[in-house]
């Protein structure tokens, strides 16, 4: 409370409790939609969502006004594909429930119930200004791995924002492993769990559940419906190019489906295709050299790449540190900045390389209309920033999720001030605040 206060009084305001209605003024603002960020911009958030955002706002009598004396203000930041909340330690498996190795479900695993918001990685990337965050499970009985979440990063226990907001499947050299051993037997199993799906769909009375032996339990072929009739995304973890293609025959023979690829590391050689295909991706945006055989033609210009070619692209962290590290997305995006000043390379402008971590990836999940911008409608998710938000060193001053203000206190924090102090109290250190 006490970093609060001192960030509010940088500002020259008073720190508003549970503030949901809130302007913003004097900002250098950015909507978060790919334009170029605006000068002397105001936001208005009422009841905790988006009324009006940039420059000549109107700021109505008696709302809360925080002067951001011309520093950068943002919508915050959407990290397109996450693993927090559901891990804690990796080698202790008590705390990690992203993934049932032996359990006979797979696509009915629905990770909401195992979200925990006090886990510590929550609370770091609140502190770093990340708002929201796809979460997904992670295959390891099937190529189906379960139902993923939205979720904010918000104080408090309510953290899903939309459970079972969508379908994850592996595919490729992780998906062969899982089909058998082979990409052809991942298909085969794709194919048969939509026919069984289906035939769920027509009589459910009638569906034969085998129980464990089978390829599809009742409940697995129960939570596959909203895929195959294209009421959530299937996204799908693929990086070779001949693989992506093969993903977009199988849309091709599936209209319905709401295809979403992640990872994509190849996908800047069949950016036309993709495109054509109208499937948005959450690629990985550090890749630059090959860590398998279905990553040879990774490069960091595969975003820009696809983003020339009119591929709808935001950043996930697949396979990074994406139980903890998505606020990694910041210095991704501001790679893709850099990149336009070297030789060769394909990059973003600044406008565009925030979308990426902002509109983009809520648009690829189909969410644009709720979150990932300051246009009116959206949830009030902002962040007040010291600097330029893609720079390396900037933090998050203030962070708004609904309009309500956040702690942005860590555990690191605790910890500088626990010891700052060599000198010992009435209490040994350890017991101490």
């Amino acid at each position: 409370m006490k970093k609060l206060l001192m960030a509010a009084a940088a500002f020259g305001t008073a720190l508003p409790a549970a503030a949901q209605t809130v302007a913003v003024t004097n900002a250098k603002l950015v909507i978060g939609d790919g334009s170029a960020p605006v000068e002397g911009g105001t936001v208005l958030v009422r009841d905790g969502r988006v009324v009006a955002a940039g420059p000549g706002v109107t700021v109505p009598a008696g709302v809360p006004v925080i002067d951001a004396e011309g520093r950068w203000v943002t919508p915050g930041i959407f990290a397109g594909f996450t693993r927090l909340g559901i891990v804690e330690v990796d080698g202790v498996s008590e705390t990690d429930d992203s993934a049932a190795s032996s359990s006979p479900f797979n696509a009915a695993l629905d990770i909401s119930p195992a979200v925990n918001p006090k886990t510590s990685a929550i609370t770091l990337n609140r502190a770093e200004g990340v708002t929201r965050a796809v979460v997904a499970p992670e295959a390891r009985g099937s190529i189906f791995a379960g139902q993923g979440a939205v979720i904010d990063l918000g104080a408090d226990m309510d953290a899903v924002s939309k459970p079972r907001a969508f379908q994850f499947m592996e595919y490729g050299e992780t998906g062969a492993r899982r089909a058998g051993g082979s990409r052809p037997a991942a298909i085969a199993l794709f194919r048969n769990a939509l026919f069984e799906a289906r035939d769920y769909a027509r009589n459910p009375a009638s569906f034969a559940d085998r129980g464990k032996d089978a390829l599809l339990t009742r409940a697995d072929a129960l939570a596959l419906q909203p895929v195959v009739t294209g009421q959530v995304p299937l996204l799908v973890h693929v990086e070779r190019a001949s693989d992506i293609l093969v993903m977009l025959d199988l849309k091709r023979e599936v209209p319905a489906l709401k295809l979403v690829l992640v990872g994509a590391e190849e996908g800047w050689t069949v950016a036309r295709q993709i495109a054509a295909a109208k499937v948005p991706v959450l690629a990985s945006a550090l890749a630059d050299l090959p860590a398998s055989f279905e990553q040879l033609a990774a490069t960091q210009s595969n975003i820009g790449r696809m983003q020339a070619a009119g591929v709808t692209v935001g950043i996930g962290t697949i396979n990074d540190n994406e139980a903890r590290q998505a606020r990694l997305v910041k210095q991704y995006a501001g790679n893709l900045v850099a990149l336009t000043k070297v030789p060769g390379a394909s990059g973003l402008d600044w406008g565009q390389a925030f979308a990426t971590i902002s509109s983009k990836p809520a648009e690829a999940m189909g969410m644009g209309g709720e979150f990932g911008s300051l246009r009116p409608g959206r949830r009030g998710d902002i962040v007040l920033w010291d600097g330029d938000p893609l720079e390396i060193g900037t933090a998050a001053v203030r962070v708004f999720i609904d309009g309500v203000e956040q702690p942005v206190e860590t555990r690191q924090d605790l910890l500088r001030k626990r010891y700052f102090d060599p000198k010992e109290g009435a209490l040994p250190k350890a017991y101490e605040r």
